[in-house]
């Protein structure tokens, strides 16, 4: 077990996994990127594109060259998967146990987001994605949520997975005001006009995914309350439904603005990257 857990140590520490994380988190911006435009677009009056990541992925798709994109957008989505998982299993050993649990359980968690993406981009990438949509028919949120809403104090468990959603949401926006995401980038990359541009661009990129995650996880709570599936959603639904508001239309644009400068943010992170 010891020679196990030393051989993982030793392939988490190692360059290579620089490249791999600095490759994914380029196609992590660009998706980011690409679900900002269309929710743009979405605020502009464009009710035909997704913003999902599968939508986001069929977008790409249509550029020239768009499947050899796609798939290098799997790829790199997958390297990240692999950082992840091996920060889930072996990474974080500097912190005292609590910390380190906790830090471990968030990689994985994000290991399983990036491996979703990644599925994503293969089935649009392979031509079996029929749809970019995230809330409807068999595989959406809605279905998912109805499956949990059927198992025992179903309600109460996707009540609990409303509030897990929103308390994540509102780390997400502590996490950009308290500036810990500058721990994600080099001191090298904080410097000059540039740095203050990174900067700038994880403060409002991480307030945006914060906002956007806390919809979600408050739709899963009116989907308990109301005990039906169909009122939960994902990252569309929730973007749907900021534009139903008042002033809809300039809410989703400065999200969108938002959800951009969180893919800016991942660039910056690739170039700057700090592990």
């Amino acid at each position: 077990m010891g020679n196990a857990s030393d051989l993982g140590k030793k392939a988490e520490d190692h360059a290579w996994v620089d490249h791999a994380a600095r490759a994914g988190m380029v196609a992590y911006g660009v998706v980011n990127v690409l679900i900002a435009w269309l929710a743009l677009q979405l605020a502009f009056g464009d009710r035909e594109g997704s913003t999902t990541s599968s939508g986001a992925m069929s977008q790409l798709a249509q550029q020239p060259f768009g499947k050899v994109l796609v798939w290098l957008v799997a790829v790199g989505m997958l390297l990240l998967v692999v950082w992840k998982g091996l920060e889930a299993a072996f990474g974080h050993t500097e912190e005292d146990s609590g910390k380190k649990t906790g830090k471990r359980l968030t990689s994985g968690g994000k290991a399983v987001i990036y491996l979703a993406i990644a599925i994503s981009a293969i089935r649009v990438a392979t031509g079996s994605s029929s749809s970019g949509g995230g809330g409807k028919g068999g595989g959406g949120t809605d279905s998912t949520t109805r499956t949990l809403m059927d198992l025992p104090g179903g309600q109460v468990l996707v009540f609990l997975v409303g509030l897990a959603i929103i308390g994540y949401g509102i780390f997400q926006i502590y996490f950009a005001w308290s500036e810990k995401f500058r721990d994600h980038i080099t001191s090298e990359g904080e410097r000059g006009s540039s740095g203050t541009a990174y900067v700038a661009f994880g403060k409002a990129g991480y307030t945006a995914k914060g906002i956007a995650v806390g919809i979600v996880g408050g739709l899963f709570l009116y989907a308990s309350v109301t005990h039906s599936a169909k009122k939960s959603g994902g990252l569309d639904v929730a973007l749907q439904k900021v534009l139903e508001q008042p002033f809809g239309p300039f809410l989703l644009a400065v999200l969108a603005v938002g959800i951009l400068a969180y893919g800016l943010f991942c660039f910056a992170r690739a170039r700057h990257l700090s592990r």
